[in-house]
């Protein structure tokens, strides 16, 4: 057996123990994670406000879907990370991924995607058994009906998907109440399922290559950049209306959402080159971004502060 000297330590790997929480969070898609819990909590906070509910009296069921979501969330991208290997490994931006590069292997992918399957499902429950409905639903969706089929199978992919990514915001809202019966919570979803068809065809053209190499048949890759550009158009559009699905509860909050909608579209009519597509899916991409990050800060600004007026 080694022998210390008086004082010593022993030495360990900085670069291994600092990459553990990488491969960790890599693993359960941190950035896909916050991303949704904004969503999440937009949903949350339009039930605080419709059905006049104090914060301090449900802060139990708001941490526990906090924390519930992201469990579920990260299950889900868990599970995607196992099941894309193979595509992964093909792709520029995913080949470095922990599942990929064998730093988390099958048995130990699962464990942990089960275990947060689990736990998170247990805390939504907690919290309320209408979230934790929607939260394995969103799971279910994004894993089966997305990720081992229509991924791989048809240029709809993005639909699909999209139907797993417009739950977050009723994992919110049936954690204050399960009653879904009101069309402020339609209307965020609505925005949700509109929103994510322009946002990933921008993601398509840019990772063109990537994709068309890796088999993935996404609509750029199977149909083209001209139709890609017009499909993207036309869901700018029925975005652009649907703000108006906000009016009721709130003018201002459909006049942002209408004014941020229309920047976006008068951008991509504007700035689109043929010749420059990347740049253009680029500008796209970054846009999106800011676009749906101002619309839920609103809802989430104003449902807090009109709530806490009252």
């Amino acid at each position: 057996m080694k022998t210390l000297n008086k004082g010593s330590r022993p030495e360990i790997s900085l670069e291994y123990t600092s990459s553990i929480p990488k491969v960790f969070f890599d693993t359960i898609k941190i950035g896909i994670i916050k991303s949704n819990l904004i969503a999440m909590f937009a949903g949350l906070s339009l039930a605080l406000y419709v059905f006049d509910a104090s914060i301090l009296a449900n802060i139990v069921p708001i941490i526990l879907s906090v924390i519930g979501s992201s469990l579920i969330i990260g299950a889900a991208g868990v599970f995607n990370n196992l099941y894309d290997r193979d595509i992964d490994a093909i792709m520029e931006r995913t080949k470095t991924r922990p599942t990929v590069t064998g730093r988390v292997d099958t048995k130990t992918g699962l464990i942990l995607g089960i275990a947060i399957t689990i736990i998170g499902g247990i805390m939504l429950y907690i919290a309320s058994p209408s979230a934790a409905v929607f939260g394995i639903l969103g799971l279910l969706l994004y894993v089966f009906p997305y990720t081992m089929w229509t991924k791989r199978t048809t240029v709809y992919n993005t639909e699909v998907g999209s139907l797993s990514g417009a739950v977050p915001p009723l994992i919110g809202w049936t954690a204050i109440s399960p009653e879904l019966g009101h069309y402020e919570i339609w209307a965020l979803v609505v925005t949700m399922l509109l929103w994510q068809m322009p946002h990933f065809y921008g993601i398509a053209i840019r990772r063109f290559d990537e994709y068309k190499a890796a088999g993935v048949p996404m609509l750029p890759v199977v149909k083209g950049i001209k139709r890609t550009y017009i499909q993207t158009n036309v869901y700018l559009v029925l975005l652009l209306f649907s703000s108006f699905l906000f009016w009721p509860m709130s003018p201002f909050i459909a006049i942002v959402a209408f004014l941020v909608s229309l920047a976006w579209l008068i951008l991509s009519v504007a700035t689109f080159d043929k010749k420059e597509t990347k740049k253009w899916s680029h500008k796209m991409f970054i846009f999106s971004i800011n676009h749906i990050t101002i619309i839920f800060l609103v809802i989430i600004a104003y449902s807090l502060i009109a709530q806490l007026i009252k």
